[in-house]
């Protein structure tokens, strides 16, 4: 059960960067910003390592939706190599063929 939870939990992350994205990106460009005084960028600092730590794109992995698998991933399809194979032999992908595997 542990490979749902782990896309349960990409899932929230996503959601969680979703939320806090133009926050995040406000706080971003004044602590950036040279033309501020030092007091601004220190609290923008603040507030911006006050935000949920998973609300960081960083935070974000590519896992395949079917499995959770966190490597290998095939961007297009949303799945790792493994489940892609699987799927190409069971003939539900469409426009894939089966050449030597």
């Amino acid at each position: 059960m542990a490979k749902k939870a782990m896309i349960e939990r990409e899932k929230k992350r996503q959601k969680l960067v979703e939320k806090y994205a133009a926050k995040r990106a406000a706080l971003k460009e004044i602590a950036n910003d040279e033309s501020k005084s030092m007091e601004e960028r220190f609290t923008a600092r603040l507030k911006l390592a006050q935000l949920p730590r998973n609300s960081s794109a960083t935070r974000l992995h590519n896992r395949c939706q079917l499995t959770g698998r966190p490597h290998a991933y095939y961007r297009k399809l949303k799945v790792s190599r493994i489940a892609l194979r699987e799927l190409g032999s069971n003939g539900q992908i469409p426009g894939m063929v089966k050449s030597s595997w």
